[in-house]
């Protein structure tokens, strides 16, 4: 691990503004993914500016009837929380499909949001990577490809997020809500965080440098069987192959959204029409435009029959 500086923030505004005047800072937290990072010299920050301390752990009702929940609420905090199991079962269940619960302790609902690819090429500092270092080419192209995107991928890029928190928020419509350096706040919907990786692979969001994440907000609950389903190469503490996350209402409408298949939480609300006549024709949809791999097109499938499974699950 190569040498760093250290800072405490003692608000969300003198955070944005620390990260602002040390360019290639980052924010810590949990650090369950970033330390791990860093350990590897994937990422090499010269400086870390932690915020803990910013009394962003709560999960608070909005005016709406919806909840904000804290940058810093662990995972295993918002997963046991009587609210979200009451009326966001989804997001209870995406968040205890995550990890152990060891990790799950020490992980916040910013920093899963913000978790990078597990790509195995990512990951290796020897074979090229665009997400790791820009123009250097896509060693998994061509590559072992089982655990990468079937859909939404780019030239440069085919690796896939890894979040499960992230694909029940998408299905949930939820709001991203941050801070940057001059106290300006802004909200950014869950659909328009993410980015597809396109030319620019390594930039994974729409934050903008030193954008510091304050809460996440859910709107007020939608109601329905809701269900989140993860595929996996082993029981625990594994990456989805496919996950999918469903609010299914009583007269078979509602809405799905996918994790392991593409860059980012994958939804297409057009194909949500199709619910009420099963699985094949809302997967149709959903994955219009698919271009797998040699060894992962056997997702399109599992995606499909997992869809199926759920749809099942939520109408009985």
């Amino acid at each position: 691990m190569k040498p760093f500086t250290y800072e405490r923030a003692d608000s969300p505004a003198a955070a944005a503004a620390a990260a602002e005047r040390q360019p290639g800072a980052r924010f810590i937290a949990g650090g369950t993914n970033l330390l791990d990072l860093m350990k590897l010299e994937i990422e090499t920050p010269a400086h870390l500016i932690d915020v803990n301390g910013l009394k962003l752990d709560s999960v608070e009702p909005t005016p709406d009837g919806g909840l904000r929940i804290g940058a810093l609420v662990r995972n295993t905090a918002l997963a046991a929380d009587p609210r979200v199991r009451r009326d966001y079962g989804v997001l209870s269940r995406a968040l205890l499909a995550g990890a152990s619960g060891q990790l799950r302790n020490k992980a916040t609902t910013a920093g899963n949001l913000l978790q990078r690819t597990r790509c195995p090429y990512f990951y290796d500092t020897n074979q090229p990577c665009n997400k790791r270092q820009p123009g250097s080419g896509c060693a998994a192209i061509g590559g072992y490809s089982r655990q990468l995107a079937v859909i939404g991928g780019s030239d440069a890029c085919i690796a896939t997020h890894p979040s499960d928190m992230a694909v029940a928020m998408r299905v949930l419509d939820a709001t991203v809500e941050t801070v940057r350096a001059d106290g300006a706040t802004r909200r950014i919907p869950i659909a328009e965080f993410h980015r597809l990786p396109g030319d620019t692979p390594h930039i994974e969001t729409a934050l903008m440098p030193g954008e510091l994440i304050t809460a996440v907000t859910l709107p007020k609950p939608v109601g329905g069987a809701q269900v989140y389903r993860k595929v996996r190469d082993r029981a625990s503490y594994a990456f989805a192959l496919v996950s999918v996350a469903a609010v299914v209402q009583r007269d078979g409408s509602g809405r799905v959204a996918l994790g392991g298949v593409a860059h980012k939480p994958w939804r297409v609300e057009a194909a949500e029409a199709e619910m009420p006549r099963g699985a094949k024709a809302v997967a149709a949809g959903l994955l219009a435009g698919a271009k797998p791999a040699h060894d992962n097109a056997f997702k399109l499938t599992l995606a499909e029959r997992t869809l199926a499974a759920v749809l099942a699950e939520a109408r009985s």
